[in-house]
């Protein structure tokens, strides 16, 4: 019977390796429930969850910094001044289904949908240094929402009798939006940002490892840990749209590419199971990125290397329904070119066995 109590306990949020504005935005948690236990019964589950996050705090490498300095970095990939980002305030709701026969078979379905608002200031002129920080003529203000690329994950867990561990094996599929445009500051179109889009455009496939159990030694203190794996296995040009609006500011040919990062995404964690309905959890998210590649891409200010401490609660409203919460503080961070970072991210949902 512990086992089934584990399996209840292990309902927790771990980053997965997801499409991101950048590396610091750690903006999806993983509702793969089969990862971390609670998708070892037979039958199906629905979690619907609410993520928040506003990156409003710039960094480049270990360090904050300030707009100025930002403003006087020269972008060493383009030799010319750097972007000034605002901000970015992501607010997630993350809808997935998944199916267990019981045995030695799972899959999860998990369909993001995005409302993000971003504001950058542009980069300022080569010749004259205006136009980017603090007037922000070169910049722009964008809202999006809609859905995001959806994620199919299966996972094989009949290895052991005990089905503690298993193999993740999945895809995520460009059914998000990559071709919006706004009106910039100084009144052209602009094209949003290829890692600022509602989707990416690339097809990736996502391969993985996870375990769980209890401590040995003790009572009612349990273990998690996954690593996963995403990597694009097809890239796209960018909209045509996009790609003409770039090759007019940059005098290309009219067809823009495009390839997010790969992400290695390790979690570690574990719970306490020693009180009826309230279950606290502790856990560690590493994840590293890939700078993006790519005509359209920015290859310099993307991807880096993050470790987060993620504190969360879960509490079992019938013996088929949690309600859960988390928030993720940033232990390290060392990211590429500048970029904005979040402070925290919150988290909260609800489960649902059926």
């Amino acid at each position: 019977m512990k086992l089934k109590k584990l399996i209840l306990a292990m309902a927790f949020l771990m980053p997965a390796v997801e499409v991101m504005a950048c590396a610091s935005c750690g903006c999806s948690l993983n509702t793969d429930i089969g990862t971390q236990g609670m998708g070892s019964s037979q039958g199906w589950t629905f979690d619907l969850r609410y993520d928040s996050l506003n990156q409003n705090q710039l960094r480049s490498g270990t360090g904050r910094i300030s707009q100025q300095q930002a403003a006087n970095t020269i972008n060493p990939k383009t030799g010319l001044p750097a972007e000034v980002e605002g901000f970015t305030q992501n607010n997630y709701v993350t809808a997935s289904m998944d199916y267990n026969d019981g045995e030695k078979w799972g899959a999860t379905i998990i369909l993001p949908y995005i409302m993000r608002t971003h504001m950058t200031y542009g980069s300022a002129n080569a010749d004259d240094g205006d136009g980017g920080w603090p007037t922000g003529t070169n910049g722009y203000n964008s809202q999006a929402s809609g859905f995001g690329d959806i994620k199919m994950i299966a996972r094989y867990f009949g290895f052991a009798e005990q089905k503690d561990w298993g193999i993740q094996f999945g895809v995520k599929l460009p059914t998000g939006n990559n071709s919006q445009t706004v009106t910039g500051n100084n009144g052209t179109t602009q094209a949003v940002d290829p890692g600022l889009q509602l989707g990416t455009g690339s097809t990736d496939a996502i391969l993985g490892v996870y375990k769980f159990g209890f401590i040995p030694q003790t009572e009612n203190w349990g273990y998690f840990a996954n690593v996963q794996y995403q990597a694009t296995v097809k890239p796209t040009n960018v909209p045509s749209n996009i790609a003409s609006l770039n090759s007019v500011a940059n005098g290309g040919t009219g067809v823009s590419s495009y390839r997010p990062g790969n992400a290695l995404n390790i979690n570690v964690g574990t719970n306490y199971q020693g009180w009826d309905k309230w279950v606290p959890t502790l856990q560690f998210n590493y994840l590293y990125k890939t700078a993006d590649s790519g005509t359209a891409a920015d290859t310099w200010a993307t991807g880096g290397t993050l470790l987060y401490a993620t504190p969360g609660l879960l509490y079992q409203l019938t013996p088929a329904t949690q309600v859960y919460g988390n928030v993720q503080l940033p232990v390290y961070q060392n990211l590429n070119g500048i970029q904005v970072t979040p402070t925290f991210i919150a988290s909260m949902g609800v489960r649902v066995h059926f």
